[in-house]
């Protein structure tokens, strides 16, 4: 991304992620919204630190993270052979790995630049390869996200008024986002829409993130408690349900943030149509539904508000990051190749094969 630093090509988009004189830069997503600021980090363990605190979060947008991150570790080697260079990026890559343990697109980032480094014949050319796929990555993430959002704006009337859980924008992608890049494309398209953003608890990505882009991007948004999702539904004003993803598996089953399964069961009892916006790099064509690891976050995040404790000593706090919403509750997932409807799995066979040709 050499030349255009913190704002996405001509998009006049925050940009999550970026690559900067030899080190990575992340808008530090923990501080916002009362302050935007970057966190820039110069090795590969820094980056991991940053992905397991939240200072970057969101599928895409950690995948791209984690590349860099392993572009770090090349930049930065002081090996002497091609063999000492690929266990140095191998200890990288496990520790990238480990940072969160169901966002598919971390694996998914780490492989592809693995590839390239284990195809390269010489040091230099293995670094050169592994910093060029991982700023390529990065520029496929706006484009592809763009597209997706092109797709799924078709969806929508001037108008409408859509709710989204947690935070799928540019924060959760390297610029444009996936659930709000749909938002994004309605209304350069001239749609009026306007979006209900949950609080999403206990991290409040929906307040302190979607609420916060939103608004810098002249969105109209307004912001509900998550437990006040069902009375909204209830009263007729929501038109549409738009969620991003962690991981969607071949049978459209969809991990995302906690609250999205409980979102979609309201949506369903309403009719109100429930659409998820991943890219394909989002989707994990071999784990079944009951293999994949949902994340239990630290207990600090429920027991406390700020440094205040609102809970009391000894109880029992459950905090999974996740949880799994299955394909008859979705309406569509809406991807970069078009939208997918269900039978999910027969759609997506269909996708991957014009893809492939």
């Amino acid at each position: 991304m050499p030349g255009n630093r913190r704002t996405a090509r001509n998009l006049d988009l925050l940009m999550t992620v970026a690559w900067e004189n030899d080190s990575v830069v992340l808008i530090d997503q923990t501080k916002l919204p009362n302050k935007l600021s970057y966190v820039r980090c110069k090795d590969y363990n820094e980056v991991a630190a940053a992905i397991r605190k939240l200072v970057v979060r969101g599928a895409p947008a950690i995948g791209v993270t984690a590349a860099f991150g392993l572009a770090l570790a090349a930049s930065k080697s002081k090996a002497k052979t091609l063999e000492e260079l690929h266990a140095e990026l191998d200890s990288a890559f496990e520790v990238l790995r480990s940072t969160r343990p169901t966002a598919i697109n971390l694996f998914w980032a780490l492989d592809r630049v693995m590839s390239k480094a284990r195809q390269s014949k010489s040091i230099q050319q293995a670094k050169q390869s592994v910093l060029e796929e991982a700023l390529k990555m990065a520029e496929e993430d706006i484009d592809i996200n763009r597209q997706m959002g092109s797709n799924g704006s078709k969806l929508l009337q001037d108008g409408d008024i859509v709710l989204t859980h947690c935070n799928a924008g540019s924060l959760a992608t390297v610029a444009y986002g996936t659930a709000l890049g749909v938002i994004r494309s309605a209304r350069e398209n001239g749609k009026r829409i306007s979006v209900i953003a949950t609080e999403t608890r206990p991290v409040m990505q929906g307040s302190r993130l979607t609420a916060f882009e939103l608004q810098h991007d002249g969105v109209d948004v307004s912001l509900i408690p998550d437990t006040a999702v069902g009375h909204m539904m209830a009263s007729g004003r929501i038109k549409h349900v738009i969620v991003g993803a962690d991981r969607v598996l071949r049978t459209g089953h969809v991990f995302n943030k906690i609250g999205t399964y409980q979102v979609a069961i309201l949506a369903n009892r309403h009719k109100v149509p429930f659409y998820v916006a991943a890219p394909l790099s989002t989707f994990d064509l071999k784990s079944d539904p009951e293999s994949v690891i949902i994340e239990e976050r630290p207990v600090d995040e429920v027991i406390r508000v700020g440094k205040k404790r609102v809970a009391p000593r000894g109880v029992r706090i459950f905090n999974p990051a996740f949880d799994m919403t299955p394909p008859e509750l979705i309406t569509g997932i809406i991807t970069e190749k078009g939208v997918l409807k269900p039978p999910f799995e027969k759609s997506l066979k269909k996708v991957l094969n014009q893809t492939t040709r």
